[in-house]
């Protein structure tokens, strides 16, 4: 799976002052699982070290000015990140990772000021905002926010649910695997967004009125819009209430009192979700459900990650 991630976080130097802001989840953790297309449109515009500079606000456009000698660089900038945009776009990626609070990759976290060196808020950065027109529906995430656990779940969930989607793609799709595809999706679906999930499900149950062709366009756009939603305690725990009902049949006494304990604590926020995960998780396999065994809401990504074992990991 490949990420395309600002050069800095990987620890290349190629920051204004030289140096480099190495992310340790994004080159320790994260990097077993993903290959990286470095990019940084500054260095290729200004190169390495360089006068840093800011996004200044004038005449409902921003504009990026050197801070040594208020020099307009909006143009040359952009040139250059066309560039490293056309060079990205040509790879086969399945999400970004910006550097926060840069003038060019800050993803929402730029900080603008006014003619008059104000500060005035902050926006997404020059970079940021040439690739969300170029890749409307592509994980897209800066550094700075992937410290918060619950966002970095729903990050990492998101490019690997994408990445299942273009395999799905490149491997002669029909009719039979998309409905394979969303059956076994069904309950991460209803996690992210019920309404979407049903909209999909009509999707795949009206399809003799479309093209195949039509069906499946129409069904990955709702698909990435999804996945892009991010969770909550109170669908999750939908989820998982729904999941027990599949062997509330079989249980014992002592099983049913044990998962209804767990999901009701981690509804409290007392314990993360990955703990009545993984009592349905060995219920499931005890009981030999494989329609829940089959199920990725059950393990989204690898379980090496860990993510689903923080308390923060749910709001």
């Amino acid at each position: 799976m490949k990420l395309a991630v600002s050069a800095c976080l990987i620890g290349e130097k190629v920051r204004y002052d030289g140096g480099h802001k190495r992310d340790r989840f994004v080159t320790d953790e994260l990097s077993r699982y993903c290959s990286y297309i470095p990019f940084c449109p500054e260095a290729l515009a200004f190169g390495t070290p360089r006068s840093s500079i800011r996004m200044v606000h004038e005449d409902g456009e921003n504009h990026i000015v050197s801070n040594k000698d208020g020099a307009d660089l909006t143009e040359h900038l952009l040139g250059f990140s066309n560039l490293e945009l056309q060079r990205i776009a040509n790879e086969d990626l399945c999400g970004i990772i910006f550097k926060s609070k840069s003038p060019s990759c800050g993803l929402g976290s730029s900080k603008t000021y006014l003619p008059n060196g104000f500060a005035e808020g902050k926006s997404d950065g020059m970079f940021v905002s040439i690739c969300r027109k170029k890749f409307p529906y592509l994980p897209m995430e800066e550094e700075g926010r992937l410290v918060d656990d619950w966002l970095r779940e729903n990050f990492i969930m998101q490019i690997f649910a994408y990445k299942s989607f273009e395999d799905l793609k490149k491997n002669a799709p029909d009719m039979k695997k998309l409905i394979k595809f969303h059956t076994k999706n069904k309950f991460m679906l209803q996690a992210k967004d019920e309404k979407l999930y049903r909209e999909l499900g009509k999707i795949v149950g009206n399809h003799n009125s479309f093209s195949f062709f039509e069906t499946f366009l129409f069904y990955e756009e709702k698909f990435k819009s999804a996945i892009a939603k991010k969770s909550s305690r109170k669908r999750d725990r939908n989820v998982v209430e729904h999941m027990a009902g599949f062997f509330k049949k079989e249980l014992l006494k002592v099983e049913k009192e044990i998962l209804h304990m767990q999901i009701e604590e981690y509804t409290q926020g007392f314990i993360p979700l990955i703990v009545p995960l993984s009592t349905i998780h060995l219920y499931a396999k005890k009981y030999e459900i494989h329609y829940l065994l089959e199920q990725t809401f059950l393990t989204p990504y690898p379980k090496e990650l860990a993510l689903r074992s923080s308390l923060q990991s749910s709001k």
